[in-house]
């Protein structure tokens, strides 16, 4: 835009308002409701059932199904780097206008994943934090988790404990031969907050807040996709190195 002094001057994007990022840090969660439009969600669907079935038949290098019970929970790591449709949702301004309002305009992949819960038998994702997986540092990365079906507490729809982002918790895991891990035996969950969400939906989260989803016992299937976002300079302390840029991990957002 032009002042009357005929400079121009850049005009401040907000895509959140100053209550909702105090909102965020202090409870480490935010919902924001659908910002995707219903082709878009019909199309990530599609493409979402396609990379399924590739891995249901065995030829899909990142899937993983996980047991809990009687109970599976489906996932693929790096959606985006086998399908272009998720590879740009990663790129996309109204995501990453979000994110930015966060942790600042200079953005980089940590990783994405789609999550499945089958109908009638999808596991829950029990009680954690995603960081105890991670151990990234410093951990201030946040999640965009986006749903791709109408989601309540019956079929697996996001729950948190507000402010437990505050401090790392010590977490078990599920079973010895188990990669899941549970804190289920040390969390007072009457305080969880669920938030329903229409497909198309998201929801923010901070790495360390506690959050869960129930098993899906209903007739409706649930798919999300979850982008984690860091900033450039991030540690994995698992690895013992700096999370160079890459393919796999690209730069989405710079500003200088």
């Amino acid at each position: 835009m032009q002042t009357e002094n005929g400079n121009t001057t850049t005009v401040e994007r907000k895509a959140l308002t100053e209550e909702q990022v105090n909102r965020f840090w202090t409870d480490g969660y935010l919902g924001i409701g659908k910002i995707l439009e219903d082709d878009e969600v019909e199309l990530l669907r599609r493409e979402y059932d396609r990379e399924f079935e590739r891995a249901y038949s065995g030829h899909h290098p990142r899937y993983r199904s996980h047991a809990v019970g009687d109970t599976r929970i489906l996932q693929i790591i790096q959606m985006c780097e086998y399908n272009i449709h998720f590879r740009r949702l990663l790129y996309d301004d109204r995501i990453l206008d979000l994110i930015e309002d966060l942790i600042g305009p200079n953005i980089q992949l940590f990783h994405d994943h789609a999550l499945l819960k089958p109908a009638r038998h999808g596991a829950p994702a029990l009680w954690h934090q995603d960081n105890a997986y991670w151990r990234c540092s410093p951990p201030n990365l946040v999640s965009c988790w986006l749903t791709l079906d109408d989601v309540d507490v019956h079929n697996g729809a996001m729950q948190f404990l507000p402010g437990t982002h505050f401090r790392s918790v010590e977490h078990d895991r599920l079973a010895e031969d188990s990669v899941l891990l549970d804190l289920s035996d040390k969390v007072d969950d009457a305080n969880a907050v669920v938030v329903p969400l229409p497909a198309g939906g998201v929801t923010l989260h901070h790495c360390q807040t506690l959050h869960y989803t129930a098993p899906n016992k209903t007739d409706r299937q649930r798919r999300a996709f979850a982008i984690h976002f860091m900033t450039p300079g991030t540690r994995s302390l698992r690895e013992m190195k700096y999370l160079e840029v890459s393919f796999e991990q690209p730069v989405l957002r710079m500003r200088v």
